[in-house]
C-alpha cells in the first residue's frame, strides 16, 4: 500500500492500514516538507514502523505497490492546478497501481466522455483498476439510498437530505476559507465560485450514478443555491461571523424526467443551527417515494467523525479494488464494502479459502 496524502482523512486511513491484517504499507507521500523522513507511525502517534515519508512524488512513484490510497485535498478546490488530481490518477493508473480516491470521481461518467475515457484508458494500459469513495457524497447519497432500492416496487421520486450545523468545527480554513461561511454576498460569488463548482460536480456525480444505476433515463438536472445571511454577529469554532455575510447555504441539485423531480440531492450547511431555522433541522435522511414508501431518518448524530469513516471506506474497498477486473469501479460494480477485521480484541475468523 501507498500512502498518498497526509491530511485528516490520510492519517485515519495511515493508521488503519498499519493495523490491518490484509494490509501492508509500503509507503507514504506527503505534501508539507516539514513531514518530509518522518517515521509512518511516529506520524500518527504510534510506534516506528521503518517507513519514512517522502515528499519527492517521483520517489513514491517508485514504489512496488499494488494500491494507492489517494487523498490530497481536491485540486478542483486547492491550488493552482485544477487538473492535478485527474493527472496524478492516471499517471498512477497507467503504471499499473489500482487506487482508491477520496477527491470525487465516484462516478467519472458525469463529467463527460473525455475524462471518463482518460481514466479507462489509463486502468487498461496499466491492468488497474479506481474506485472513488466518500460519506457524502458516497455513503449517504449513493451507495445508502442503491441499498434501499432493493425493497421497492415502484418509486416515483427519491430525494437525499445532509442538513449540518458547523458551529462546532474548529477548521477556519474549511469554514471561511474553503466554504465561504463569514463572506459578504459579494466576497461569497466572487471567492466561492470554484467552491460552489467542486461541489456541484461532486453531487452530479451522485445523481448520474442514482441514474443510471436504477436505469433512469434524465431529460433534464437543475441546481440551485440559497444563501442565508447573519442577522447578528457571533462565535462558532472556526472563529467569528459577523452581522451580514453568509451564516448558512442550502444546495438542491435535481434530476428530471418524464417532466417531474425524479431525484433530489440537497445539502444544508449552517453555521451555526440557530440560522435559517425553517429549513430542515440538522440530521441526514433518506426518502424513496413510491410503493413501499421508505424513510431512513439518521438523525444529526449518526457519524461521530464524517472524515475518518471516509477513510474507513476507502481502506475496506481495497482488497475489492485488487481483485477486480481493470477499469473505472464505482459502487455499482463492486461487491458491498465491510468493515472486515474492524473489530478489536475478537478472534479475528481466517478468510475462506
Amino acid at each position: 500500500m501507498l500512502q498518498w496524502s497526509t491530511g485528516n482523512v490520510g492519517r485515519a486511513s495511515l493508521r488503519s492500514v498499519l493495523t490491518h491484517p490484509e494490509l501492508e504499507l509500503a509507503g507514504v507521500f506527503a505534501h508539507s516538507p516539514e513531514k518530509q523522513g518522518v517515521d509512518a507511525g511516529s506520524l500518527v502517534r504510534r510506534d516506528p514502523v521503518g517507513i519514512p515519508v517522502t515528499t519527492d512524488r517521483d520517489e513514491a512513484l517508485t514504489l512496488d505497490v499494488d494500491c494507492v490510497l489517494h487523498m490530497p485535498l481536491p485540486s478542483k478546490r486547492y491550488g493552482d492546478e485544477p487538473g492535478r488530481d485527474l493527472d496524478d490518477l492516471c499517471q498512477l493508473l497507467r503504471s499499473g497501481r489500482n487506487v482508491v480516491t477520496t477527491v470525487g470521481y465516484l462516478y467519472p461518467r458525469a463529467y463527460g466522455d473525455e475524462v471518463f475515457r482518460r481514466l479507462q484508458e489509463a486502468c487498461m494500459e496499466g491492468g488497474s483498476s479506481l474506485h472513488g469513495t466518500g460519506t457524502n457524497p458516497g455513503f449517504v447519497a449513493d451507495l445508502l439510498p442503491l441499498v434501499m432500492t432493493g425493497l421497492s416496487e415502484r418509486i416515483d421520486r427519491l430525494s437525499v437530505l445532509e442538513s449540518t450545523d458547523f458551529s462546532f468545527y474548529p477548521s477556519h480554513q474549511v469554514i471561511f476559507e474553503m466554504m465561504g461561511l463569514g463572506a459578504t454576498p459579494g466576497d461569497f460569488e466572487e471567492v466561492s465560485a470554484r467552491y460552489v463548482a467542486w461541489l456541484s460536480d461532486l453531487f452530479r456525480e451522485s445523481l448520474w450514478m442514482l441514474a443510471d444505476g436504477l436505469a433512469l433515463d434524465l431529460e433534464d438536472e437543475r441546481s440551485e443555491l440559497d444563501l442565508v445571511l447573519a442577522d447578528e454577529t457571533f462565535e462558532i469554532a472556526a472563529g467569528t461571523v459577523e452581522k451580514g455575510t453568509v451564516a448558512g447555504q442550502r444546495f438542491r441539485w435535481t434530476g428530471i424526467a418524464g417532466g417531474q423531480e425524479r431525484i433530489v440531492l440537497e445539502a444544508v450547511y449552517r453555521a451555526h443551527a440557530r440560522v435559517a431555522r425553517e429549513w430542515t433541522p440538522p440530521g441526514c435522511r433518506v426518502e424513496i417515494e413510491g410503493r413501499p414508501r421508505l424513510r431512513l431518518d439518521l438523525g444529526d448524530a449518526w457519524v461521530s467523525n464524517a472524515l475518518a469513516a471516509t477513510a474507513m471506506h476507502a481502506v475496506h474497498a481495497v482488497p475489492h479494488l485488487c481483485r477486480a477486473e481493470p477499469g473505472v469501479r464505482t459502487f455499482l460494480d463492486l461487491p458491498l464494502v465491510v468493515g472486515r477485521h474492524a473489530f478489536r480484541g475478537a478472534r479475528n475468523v481466517a478468510a475462506e479459502p
